[in-house]
């Protein structure tokens, strides 16, 4: 095995910088989920095809590639659309660079690296002559980052999976994710002008530019709380005044995690005065908070999560202004509660509206897929001490039944995920690799 993967380190990083070069984040131009997504699952059929799978491309939602035989399918599901690159990157997003035992790109971690991994570990197993007793199948997706329509689709096509995997969280495997509710916040009686936080719908924004009438609040109160948080800004005043802060993307499944420029803006825009009734809504119920408290999420608190809540795009429209709204609830609670919750973000001027929503996955740690992929990672790396997790974050393990996130993170800190210069250490690339080659004999044989 270990041969095998060094004979091909330099394909698999081709394979890799070619499933990079396309900026695959979802776009209007083509259908369902954009040109560049439509081209990129072409070249992942492509490679599925170079190794001898069968495939089959679901109306370009979705596409996978099969091989082995019985009554029973293993999915093995990636995705190979994107967030959008941002700013702030030290080379182009969509040329995969290699420097210091690292490869930078869009996707180099989240996830293209993983169907990679997945890829050449069916390849590995195909040309050492091994016997698949079930079907399984390498799919990969479209729309896993705005909404998961892509593996709604599949199962409308095809049906749930018998077991299997996305290797989209950490190891040695996920076995609870939380709840989400996604949506925007509406204030209809705002007066500021103009605001934009802009990238997606799951990450914290790194800026956010807000435009107010001159004189609207004390400038220096303004200033001394943006220096007081470190916060860098900008200000720029002619007939009205631009406002600009800087802060630190991330995953909204972990706000606390950066700093989010667009709360730091409306509550330095609270403390200098500025009469608004969204502002003083927004302060009462969001403010700097991480978790919900101020409007009721430590209901939901249970003995392995807890709740986050952050706003992640903002914008002015005809109705007034809109704050993208992310919301991630505890395993062991459920839906209804959480959207009671909610229910809180409602006066006379302001609404909440639900975009989606997704109930929490859990499963018993001794259920015996789940417990194959754990001994996976175990045989491969020699970690007894391991331990099966929940997060924040949601996979497609969530839109097919008996599915958890399995890899590809390790723990390690740095790839910056959803972040400009996100990367990828190529010793963890091969180390995955030999452990997926593993699950997917442990998976055979359940």
């Amino acid at each position: 095995m270990k041969k095998f993967i060094e004979d091909n380190k330099q394909n698999m990083l081709n394979d890799l910088a070619a499933l990079v070069s396309y900026n695959s984040v979802l776009s209007d131009d083509a259908e369902p989920f954009g040109l560049e997504n439509r081209r990129v699952l072409d070249k992942a059929l492509e490679m599925m095809e170079g190794i001898g799978l069968k495939t089959c491309n679901l109306d370009y939602y979705c596409g996978y590639g099969e091989i082995g035989e019985g009554k029973q399918t293993v999915g093995i599901i990636s995705h190979l659309d994107v967030v959008p690159a941002g700013e702030g990157w030290d080379s182009d997003p969509f040329v995969l660079r290699e420097e210091d035992g690292y490869v930078y790109g869009r996707g180099a971690t989240d996830n293209k690296s993983a169907f990679v991994s997945c890829l050449y570990a069916l390849k590995y197993l195909i040309e050492s002559g091994y016997h698949f007793k079930k079907r399984f199948r390498l799919i990969g997706g479209c729309n896993e980052e705005t909404g998961s329509a892509c593996i709604k689709h599949y199962v409308e096509k095809e049906g749930h999976i018998d077991m299997g995997f996305t290797p989209d969280g950490s190891f040695p495997g996920i076995y609870g994710e939380k709840g989400i509710i996604n949506g925007e916040l509406i204030g209809h009686k705002t007066n500021i002008i103009n605001i934009t936080a802009a990238g997606a719908s799951n990450i914290i924004p790194k800026s956010c530019i807000c435009e107010v009438e001159k004189d609207s609040f004390d400038i220096k109160v303004f200033e001394t709380f943006l220096n007081e948080h470190n916060i860098s800004y900008e200000i720029d005043k002619n007939k009205t005044w631009k406002l600009t802060t800087y802060g630190t993307s991330t995953h909204a499944m972990s706000p606390e995690r950066g700093v989010n420029a667009l709360t730091y803006l409306l509550e330095a825009l609270y403390q200098a005065g500025f009469k608004d009734s969204f502002i003083d809504f927004f302060h009462r119920y969001f403010a700097l908070e991480y978790h919900g408290e101020s409007v009721g999420c430590g209901v939901m608190k249970d003995d392995l999560t807890d709740t986050s809540l952050c706003l992640t795009m903002a914008s002015i429209k005809e109705d007034g202004i809109h704050l993208t709204v992310d919301m991630r609830y505890p395993v062991k609670s459920d839906l209804k509660t959480a959207r009671s919750v909610m229910a809180k973000l409602y006066d006379a001027d302001n609404e909440f509206v639900e975009k989606r929503a997704a109930e929490p996955l859990y499963f018993d740690v001794e259920t015996p897929f789940v417990k194959a992929l754990y001994q996976a990672y175990v045989n491969v790396t020699g970690n007894k001490d391991a331990r099966l997790e929940v997060m924040g974050g949601g996979t497609y393990a969530k839109s097919i039944h008996n599915c958890i996130a399995f890899g590809n993170g390790f723990h390690t800190g740095g790839s910056h995920v959803h972040g400009a210069n996100e990367r990828l250490l190529l010793e963890h690339f091969y180390l995955e690799t030999e452990i997926f080659i593993e699950a997917i004999k442990n998976l055979n044989e359940v």
